[in-house]
């Protein structure tokens, strides 16, 4: 089984900035392809950013491209999300996930791609 545990959530400013880090442990057996998703009370589970296991690639949702930057610890399956110009629409649970998928190049972007997930931590900004 493999855990996933997020830290790095808190209370921050419009305009001000978070760092996210999500760590896996357990049995892994190789490199993931992680991805960092968010939940907002009320909505649904929507994709924040994708790196693949190589670090070679990432991709981003819509509405934090240019403000989030989502990064990985070598092949270590550790990642971050650095999260800058926060908007008080960012207030979210943000969730990690680690994909089982045997490819190093590929970004998963579906909730459903996903194998493991962390518990969440709470991002809230004020305005």
């Amino acid at each position: 089984q493999v855990q996933l545990v997020e830290s790095g959530g808190g209370l921050v400013q419009a305009g001000g900035s978070l760092r996210l880090s999500c760590a896996a442990s357990g049995r892994t057996s190789g490199t993931y392809p992680m991805g960092w998703f968010r939940q907002a009370p009320g909505t649904g589970r929507e994709f924040v950013a994708g790196i693949s296991a190589n670090g070679n690639r990432t991709y981003y949702g819509n509405t934090v491209e240019g403000r989030f930057t989502i990064s990985r610890d070598g092949f270590d399956n550790t990642a971050h999300l650095q999260m800058n110009g926060l908007k008080p629409e960012d207030t979210a649970v943000y969730y990690c996930a680690a994909a089982d998928l045997p490819v190093d190049t590929v970004v998963v972007v579906a909730a459903g791609g996903y194998d493991y997930w962390g518990q969440g931590t709470q991002v809230t900004v004020s305005s």
